[in-house]
């Protein structure tokens, strides 16, 4: 998969700034809605950015490493999650709604059959990962297969007229993945990032950090990003990467949700680092390996609200700030405009 990403343009830079300081506010009043409005000015290349069509993608997967006991929940929540997602009622449908974001699920790879589903795309690469435990989690050819399936969704979302796109995810065992992924891309210490997911306690806590250390003595702790997923990594993480490096390609907003999201997002950087530009961190994770992601992309969220839910949650909260942004940049009189006296007159 040839993956072409550019950094924005930042020819408008001091246009797009010069707009921003003439509006009626002292200069730098909005804080990081300044910053944001600059960001998203750039990535559209405009002077006047818009958001069309937002929407959250949730991929789902299954992790074979599961079954050995690294979660609090069996491995059958990751489906009936998925139904509940379908039937409305999870947290990312309340969020989705109330911010009026479009909302499409992603069977990545869950061990089951859901059919054909209103909301639910069906690009199952397998029925869950291997035991990363005994043997990789993923081949080359079905990881590969995820990362192009991903950046194909991105792409259908952009013909569709979408230029903001938020991620989530669903998977039981997923935290474990991402922290193994964590550990390998930014080189943090894994018992700092490994936490306690789905609600551990100590001894289970203790007991998934063992399991990941017998996971690193059996595979290693490779720095290559495509090594790295295919050793560790779900389905719904590799798609998610596919799908992130996809929206860049299409010039889109990237709205980074937490731990898991953010996984992904270390394997789409690594394979091309030109991704963060288009990037919105949404919010600081309670899970404990996000401070090591969020140091290694020296990121700082929009909002820290002790979220540790993923399914896009954050990404779905912070997008009112992102909309806030736009909507200053675009509607907020200047002091020409509105005849009001700044202190240079």
């Amino acid at each position: 998969m040839q993956i072409t990403i550019s950094a924005p343009d930042r020819t408008l830079a001091a246009d797009l700034q010069h707009r921003i300081d003439r509006k009626t506010k002292p200069v730098g009043a909005l804080g990081r809605l300044e910053a944001l409005a600059l960001q998203l000015g750039l990535v559209q290349q405009t002077l006047r950015p818009e958001i069309r069509q937002p929407h959250i993608m949730v991929f789902a997967g299954d992790h074979g490493a599961a079954r050995a006991g690294i979660s609090a929940y069996p491995q059958d929540v990751t489906w009936q999650m998925v139904e509940n997602f379908l039937a409305g009622g999870a947290a990312i449908n309340v969020f989705s709604r109330q911010m009026g974001l479009g909302l499409t699920v992603i069977d990545a790879g869950v061990n089951h059959e859901f059919g054909q589903r209103a909301g639910l795309i069906g690009a199952k690469v397998g029925n869950g990962t291997e035991n990363y435990l005994e043997q990789p989690a993923m081949s080359a050819e079905q990881r590969d297969a995820a990362l192009s399936r991903g950046r194909e969704l991105a792409h259908a979302l952009a013909a569709n007229g979408c230029n903001v796109v938020g991620f989530g995810e669903m998977g039981i065992g997923n935290t474990a993945a991402a922290s193994l992924l964590t550990h390998c891309l930014t080189g943090t210490d894994l018992a700092t990032v490994t936490g306690r997911g789905t609600g551990l306690d100590d001894a289970g806590l203790a007991r998934k950090r063992e399991l990941l250390g017998q996971a690193l003595a059996r595979g290693g702790r490779p720095t290559d990003p495509l090594q790295a997923l295919a050793e560790y990594g779900g389905f719904e993480i590799a798609m998610m990467a596919g799908a992130m490096l996809g929206a860049a390609e299409k010039g889109m907003v990237l709205l980074i949700d937490g731990f898991i999201v953010t996984s992904a997002l270390l394997v789409a950087q690594a394979i091309a680092p030109e991704i963060l530009g288009y990037c919105v961190f949404a919010h600081r994770s309670q899970e404990a390996g996000h401070a090591a992601q969020l140091k290694h992309f020296g990121a700082d969220p929009l909002v820290s609200l002790d979220l540790r839910l993923g399914e896009g949650t954050g990404a779905a909260l912070a997008f009112p700030l992102l909309q806030a942004a736009a909507n200053f940049l675009n509607e907020m009189a200047s002091f020409d405009s509105a005849g009001v006296s700044d202190k240079s007159a």
